[in-house]
């Protein structure tokens, strides 16, 4: 057997989609997976145990018992990271939201995939990151392009528009945060002007799509 395979760790909470890829990849002759994970504590104990050369991670991974996941994709990079520093991660996802992509980087990812990426096209990005580049396709590249050159919305503001997404007026939310109605306006005003919208709707719709917050 070659021992100058490239090693591949999956995770990812789909049993179908870990088939799938360990299928494409098993066609490689120059990669082998040595590892498969299904949610993120998994992810960080096998990457520790078999030291793969790179490990393709899902963004959004829970379980049966545990559908809302302490880690998600992003903080499973940065858990394995945290152990091995030197780790090379791409995160492969379905999702493409502005924050999801900040995220990612931010947290050490060497690419950002979207599930439905031509095989070759993903196989070329084991390759390269492997090999020390970041990956990084044209529509994300665009995304975080944007994101980067936003005006970011502060922690209060990020927490003000949690609430007006869930349908809150302004005396609703100034109740649930222990501030005045006043105060709220303000934030409400500075939400609207960093996401160029003329209203609150615009800015839930924005906000979603850019994945500042989401509807459980």
């Amino acid at each position: 057997m070659k021992t100058n395979l490239l090693k591949v760790l999956i995770a990812d909470d789909h049993p179908v989609v870990r088939e799938g890829l360990v299928a494409l990849i098993s066609r490689c002759p120059d990669m082998r997976v040595v590892a498969e994970a299904s949610n993120g504590q998994e992810a960080v104990e096998q990457f520790v145990l078999h030291r793969p050369d790179v490990a393709l991670i899902d963004l959004r991974m829970g379980n049966a018992s545990q559908p809302e996941p302490e880690m998600d994709g992003v903080d499973t990079i940065a858990a394995i990271l945290k152990e091995v520093p030197t780790a090379r991660l791409i995160l492969l996802t379905i999702y493409d939201a502005d924050e999801d992509v900040h995220r990612a980087f931010r947290a050490g990812a060497k690419a950002y995939l979207l599930k439905d990426t031509p095989r070759d096209e993903l196989l070329d990005s084991l390759r390269a990151v492997h090999d020390g580049q970041t990956v990084i396709p044209p529509a994300i590249a665009l995304k975080l392009a944007a994101y980067l050159t936003a005006t970011e919305l502060t922690s209060r503001e990020t927490e003000v528009l949690r609430h007006m997404a869930e349908g809150k007026n302004n005396k609703d939310i100034s109740s649930a945060l222990y501030v005045s109605v006043g105060t709220i306006k303000s934030h409400v005003n500075a939400i609207l002007r960093k996401l160029n919208a003329t209203d609150r709707t615009q800015a839930i719709t924005t906000a979603l799509k850019r994945g500042l917050v989401r509807l459980d």
